[in-house]
């Protein structure tokens, strides 16, 4: 993998120099969307400029392309850009596959508009031209990182312990700095990263968080107590859950997967990662008008 930053200078003698950022182009795609016209962008693209396309075996095989067919690991190590076809679930898994250093991910919107993705389907022959002059900028996301018994699970949006169907509600303490802080009993709670914002964490009734702040909200799903507010805590801050005595089984999902399950006693700890995934920049929008289309804020009050 290049480093984005300083590009390749290695030539073979007589080779003409090729000075774009992309040699390697990894693709993610959307588990049911038919991303092949799309795809066939980036395989056209792609040979124009005598780059190389790598995609995962299982999406490689189910649409039929001419990527070349790799695991996670290699499309880790080996990519320049990550880029992404879907919303913002494939957008998540792509960031995932990235962790702790990876290429950054450029989101390409395939079906209804999401908060991550940086471009629609007719701008991405001119997103990549503008990538490989190194015409962007990188965002870093911060991820989250949780811990329990011997799983230890990652999201860039959030880690929620949810209430098992047939089970009483969850009853969970929060711990800041080994401290008690406090208690909830609600259907879920939701430690969620400033990405995550918008998502399960928003629906709860939580605010929203620029995706640039460092910390993790932590947000009750219908609580059953007077205590319904969201905390915010810093990323340096310790954060345990841990399973009251009196709560159901609770399940684990991480980015909306289920990873595990936890009893009363049980202890959750949560960790910050700091700059987990990047993603792709080009400056046509902002976080805040991709929240206001999504969320359908451009009418205020005082214009109704």
């Amino acid at each position: 993998m290049r480093d984005w930053e300083e590009g390749n200078s290695e030539l073979v003698d007589g080779e003409v120099p090729r000075m774009g950022f992309i040699g390697t182009v990894g693709l993610v795609l959307h588990p049911e969307r038919t991303c092949g016209p799309v795809v066939d962008t980036v395989i056209r693209w792609s040979r124009a400029r005598d780059a190389k396309v790598l995609g995962l075996a299982e999406e490689v095989a189910r649409i039929g392309c001419n990527a070349v067919a790799v695991g996670p690991e290699e499309m880790a190590a080996s990519a320049d850009l990550l880029i992404s076809l879907g919303g913002d679930g494939t957008m998540l898994r792509a960031m995932r596959l990235m962790v702790g250093g990876g290429a950054p991910v450029l989101g390409v919107n395939v079906g209804r508009l999401g908060f991550l993705a940086e471009v629609d389907i007719p701008e991405l022959a001119d997103a990549l031209d503008a990538i490989d002059d190194q015409r962007f900028t990188v965002e870093a996301r911060s991820g989250v990182r949780a811990s329990f018994g011997a799983a230890e699970e990652t999201a860039l949006n959030d880690v929620v312990l949810i209430r098992s169907p047939g089970h009483r509600s969850a009853a969970v303490a929060v711990r800041v700095q080994h401290h008690p802080f406090v208690s909830y009993t609600a259907d879920a709670v939701v430690v969620a990263t400033p990405t995550g914002s918008t998502a399960y964490s928003f629906s709860a009734g939580g605010p929203i968080v620029s995706p640039t702040t460092e910390g993790l909200l932590v947000t009750p799903v219908a609580p059953h107590a007077a205590f319904n507010r969201s905390v915010f805590l810093s990323g340096g801050e310790r954060l345990a859950l841990e399973v009251l005595p009196h709560s159901g089984d609770l399940a684990v999902e991480a980015d909306g997967r289920l990873v595990g399950r936890v009893r009363p006693g049980d202890v959750v700890e949560v960790t910050m990662l700091p700059t987990a995934a990047r993603v792709v920049r080009l400056g046509h929008t902002t976080f805040y008008q991709r929240a206001q289309r999504k969320l359908r804020l451009s009418g205020s009050a005082e214009h109704n």
